[in-house]
């Protein structure tokens, strides 16, 4: 097959000499080619379009066709070769090959997926998607990343585990801060969302469908093994780990603690949602302020799940968490309550009359606990932790001051003030004020 240069130089060739063979001397090439080319020509015909021979493995194109379109274009060449050899071909199977890339290549062709730009409305859809984060002190972390297609208002939100409780608590946490509801959320086939899938439907984790069914939310996942139907999510991933994850490019630290990442994280929603965005060319915290009208409103209270898994709040006024136990309130004795782990703090939650409400950094105290045992008996650091649950007292050193004052003492019960006590200073100081000047009047 002769290129574009060579077929013009021909065709050049004769119509200067008007003689097939003259221009076959001129371009060196075969008189019969310039023929071709010239009658080509003169039929209106591309000189380029070749012309198709007959061969012997056409009578078997159909059945190659027909294997290729079954098996989705999967099928092997030497596969095919033996099936058709069955059926009387006798041809080589590089010829087999050659057929069938052809046949493949006018599958890939016709059926090859058209891409149009997702135009986006307000209030309806959000993505959330999963990223590695960095190590906290050699642990693994997780970057929950989600975005509203519309704003393209981001929120990320480390976690230590992608847990049911965890991702409720995440998705809870991403809602209240776009203050509303959209009426889809679209996010990956865990098993946390999706359990598996029935002739291609996806079968709804239960607790998940609760969840949703709370938020009027309709979870929506994307198609198996094709990341392209949650590239916004993926690109919020992307771009959440080249500025959080320290790398030799962006010339991070290391995290010193849990808090640290997490402050990390809302500077970096804050900067990326109040620069100009590059598709939209507005603010997404703009943008989202527009898209707030569209959204559902927000249930009052997460759903219990948000809250962690349930415990029994036993007569000493204690939870037990991972086969440790910590102190909560007394007030709770007997009741149930809720607890998760929130970076390097256990999350302990009460619903009341007034709401549900969460005693912080559990988890430190119990571990500034452990670390007095070693310096005191175990039996008064559990006395302490009993005294310090009866009287609600919880406070940054408010246990190694309770520890201090109980050591030696034999019994030692909590000490309220009375309604007689006062700790304002009383008006004795006022009782003599003014008598000495009646005195130097006298």
């Amino acid at each position: 097959m002769k290129n574009s240069r060579e077929i013009m130089e021909i065709l050049e060739a004769y119509d200067l000499t008007g003689s097939y063979r003259a221009a076959a001397e001129l371009a060196g090439c075969d008189h019969h080619t310039v023929a071709r080319y010239v009658l080509a020509r003169a039929e209106g015909k591309s000189p380029t379009e070749r012309q198709h021979r007959a061969r012997p493995i056409d009578e078997y194109l159909a059945k190659i066709e027909e294997l290729v379109v079954n098996s989705h274009g999967r099928i092997r060449a030497d596969v095919v070769h033996r099936r058709i050899t069955a059926m009387g071909f006798t041809g080589g199977e590089r010829t087999t090959r050659r057929a069938v890339a052809e046949v493949k290549t006018s599958l890939r062709a016709g059926s090859r997926r058209v891409y149009r730009p997702w135009i986006t409305e307000p209030g309806l859809w959000l993505q959330w998607d999963w990223g590695e984060g960095p190590r906290i002190g050699g642990r693994r972390t997780s970057l929950w990343c989600a975005w509203l297609a519309w704003s393209r208002f981001r929120v990320v939100i480390p976690v230590f585990d992608k847990t049911l409780p965890t991702i409720v608590a995440c998705l809870d946490a991403t809602l209240r801060r776009i203050g509303g509801v959209p009426a889809y959320a679209l996010t990956d086939n865990e098993k946390t969302v999706t359990t598996m899938h029935v002739a291609n439907i996806a079968v709804r984790n239960p607790d998940i469908v609760e969840v949703a069914r709370h938020y009027g939310l309709t979870i929506r996942t994307c198609l198996p093994a094709d990341p392209e139907t949650k590239g916004g999510s993926e690109a919020t991933v992307r771009i959440a780990k080249a500025d959080l994850v320290p790398t030799d490019a962006n010339l991070l630290e290391q995290y010193g603690s849990f808090g640290h990442l997490e402050a990390a994280c809302r500077d970096f929603c804050e900067e990326v949602n109040n620069r100009v965005h590059r598709a939209s060319r507005r603010k997404p915290a703009e943008a989202l302020a527009e898209e707030r009208q569209r959204l559902h409103p927000l249930p009052k209270e997460p759903f219990a799940v948000a809250f962690g898994t349930t415990r029994r709040v036993n007569w000493d006024a204690t939870i037990s968490v991972d086969g440790v136990r910590y102190s909560v309130p007394h007030q709770l004795v007997d009741t149930r309550v809720w607890a998760r782990f929130n970076g390097d703090e256990l999350i302990v939650t009460a619903v009341g009359e007034d709401g549900p409400a969460g005693a912080r950094r559990v988890k430190p105290k119990m571990a500034e606990a452990v670390a007095l045992a070693k310096l005191h008996s175990a039996a008064d650091v559990d006395r302490a932790l009993g005294s310090a649950a009866v009287a609600g007292r919880f406070a940054e050193n408010d246990l190694i001051r309770i520890l201090t004052y109980q050591v030696g003492l034999e019994t030692v019960e909590p000490t309220r003030p009375s309604e007689n006590h006062s700790l304002q200073p009383g008006t004795s100081a006022w009782s003599n004020f003014g008598l000495a000047d009646e005195k130097e009047e006298h």
